[in-house]
């Protein structure tokens, strides 16, 4: 069961609210990912909710990739899609608690849009949940937990196969009910995955005691996409369709709202109402 609300965030203010929310420039490049992120209204802004059916919110936030062959990062690595990504890194952190956002992911195989949470120090002593992740297949979203010891390929990931008239593309609520011995994801308030501390130290350490911020992003390509699509061209994991989609500039990933509660004592339990 939820407690208290400790964030919520609709969008309604007509801008980004940076107070809470960091736009994100890219570093170093992570996971063979083909963008750059880069802090521009092209990628990263937020819209009125009229003509985007299903929204509830007042405000809509959009990450957008686009097609920008050529760019160059200050690290001197060159990118030709640029995209967005937002953080509550030292503005809003938790320690426990149920993590949701309702959410419109794009398709095309390899695009790769992600709601998810870090710790602090360096990855992954202190743990990454990806509440969804996404690479464009027909299907499925997935949810993971990484930490020392099970971390990258070798983390605990899950996929939820959408029932029949249920696409991941449509609107879902995704979630995560967060406590000190497990983790129970959700879409739509269905469980979707169960992660334990005795299933996570059969591999390491329980990294997920520590507080943590939030993640928003699209990323174009990658390690993730390519070992599921296998696509090699034009851009490792991303085929044909998908880079006429982003240059078409039909590709965004959009959040209706990000909402994150406070747990009551026990997290709820697989087969329990849902609290999202």
């Amino acid at each position: 069961m939820t407690g208290d609300v400790l964030l919520y965030d609709d969008f309604g203010a007509g801008d980004l609210d940076r107070s809470l929310w960091n736009v994100i420039v890219s570093g170093p490049a992570h996971n063979d990912e083909q963008q750059a992120y880069i802090d521009s209204p092209d990628t990263v802004f937020v819209t009125a909710t009229a003509g985007l059916d299903g929204a509830t919110g007042r405000g809509c936030l959009v990450l957008q990739p686009r097609f920008r062959p050529g760019t160059t990062t200050a690290e001197g690595a060159t990118f030709d899609f640029v995209s967005g990504r937002v953080d509550t890194r030292d503005r809003f952190t938790v320690r426990y608690g149920s993590l949701a956002a309702r959410i419109q992911v794009p398709g095309g195989r390899g695009v790769w849009p992600a709601f998810w949470a870090l710790g602090p120090g360096p990855w992954p002593d202190t743990g990454e949940i990806d509440v969804m992740e996404y690479v464009g297949e027909a299907d499925w979203t997935g949810s993971a937990v990484h930490g020392p010891g099970y971390s990258g390929e070798s983390g605990l990931v899950n996929q939820l196969h959408h029932p029949a008239g249920s696409a991941p593309t449509d609107w879902h609520v995704f979630s995560a009910d967060w406590g000190p011995d497990e983790i129970v994801f959700r879409v739509d308030g269905a469980v979707s995955y169960r992660v334990t501390r005795p299933m996570v130290e059969f591999h390491g350490p329980w990294a997920f005691d520590n507080e943590m911020h939030l993640l928003l992003n699209v990323a174009v390509g990658g390690t993730y996409p390519f070992k599921i699509n296998g696509i090699r061209t034009p851009y490792y994991g991303v085929d044909e369709a998908t880079v006429e989609a982003v240059r078409a500039g039909e590709v965004r990933m959009l959040v209706d709202w990000v909402r994150v509660t406070s747990l009551t004592d026990p997290v709820p339990r697989a087969g329990a109402e849902a609290g999202a």
